[in-house]
Formats: C-alpha cells, sequence, structure tokens
C-alpha cells in the first residue's frame, strides 16, 4: 500500500504542473469574453493553489487502474466519483459554479467521462484485436510440417 501512495504521489504531482495553466488559460478566456476584468490576489493565489489540488488528484486517482484486485469498470467508477467530487468540491468552494448549475455540471461531466472511456475503450479494443491477429499469424508461421 505504502508504493501506491507513492505512485499517486509521483502521479499527482505530474499532473499539478499544469493546474495553474489551466488557470491562466481559463481566465484568459474568461477575460477575453467580458466574463472577468480583474482579481483579487486573493482570488488568484485561491485559483492557482485550487487548480494545482485538483490537477494533483486527478493525476494521482489514475494510479486506480493499476490495482490488479479491481475490476476495470470498478476501477473506472471509482475513478469518475473521485473527480466528479475533486471538480465540483474545488469549483463550489470558490464559487466558481453556482448552485443551481451543479445539475448541469453533473450531466457534462457524465457525458465527457464517457465519451472519453468509449474513445479509449474503442482504441483499446482496435490494438487488442491487431495484436491477437499479428500473434495468431506469428503462431502459425512457426507451425513445422508433419
Amino acid at each position: 500500500m505504502k508504493s501506491f501512495w507513492k505512485a499517486f504521489c509521483q502521479r499527482g504531482l505530474m499532473g499539478a504542473w499544469g493546474g495553474p495553466f489551466i488557470m491562466a488559460i481559463v481566465w484568459a478566456i474568461l477575460h477575453a469574453n467580458g466574463v472577468i476584468t480583474g482579481l483579487t490576489v486573493n482570488q488568484a493565489v485561491c485559483g492557482i493553489l485550487s487548480m494545482t489540488v485538483m490537477a494533483f488528484i486527478a493525476g494521482g486517482v489514475s494510479l486506480v487502474y493499476q490495482i490488479e484486485s479491481l475490476p476495470t469498470a470498478f476501477a473506472a467508477l471509482i475513478h469518475a466519483a473521485v473527480l466528479y467530487v475533486d471538480y465540483l468540491g474545488f469549483y463550489l468552494l470558490n464559487g466558481w459554479l453556482p448552485m443551481k448549475r451543479i445539475p448541469i455540471f453533473t450531466l457534462i461531466f457524465a457525458v465527457s467521462f464517457l465519451a472519453i472511456w468509449l474513445c479509449i475503450y474503442l482504441v483499446s479494443r482496435r490494438k487488442v484485436k491487431k495484436i491477437n491477429q499479428l500473434m495468431e499469424k506469428g503462431a502459425s508461421d512457426c507451425r513445422f510440417p508433419h
């Protein structure tokens, strides 16, 4: 279990560097569209720290797929739940999401998560099929005549 948390922190740190970068992009887009015109120091600090922690958690939780005793579907459920709580919690904490928008957020999150996993599943299935075909071809090439 110690190695799990070590790997979690390593993946989290790899993901966390992107938090402030993503926050800067979001702020630039919001500013360009007139949604925000300025930030206080507290808003900037809170936003940067929040995005860093959110990205750390998102990067670390992907390690759940490495736990061999968990079925992939259950690992995906854990992954989705942790990401949902992570994002929703920080969005509400920072006032980035009004309470009345939670159902819309939930729908967008669920559809996005499912779409991403459908793409991953289809690509993985295609790769496995190709590898199996190559293995069958290789096995047939290795047979000795009787």
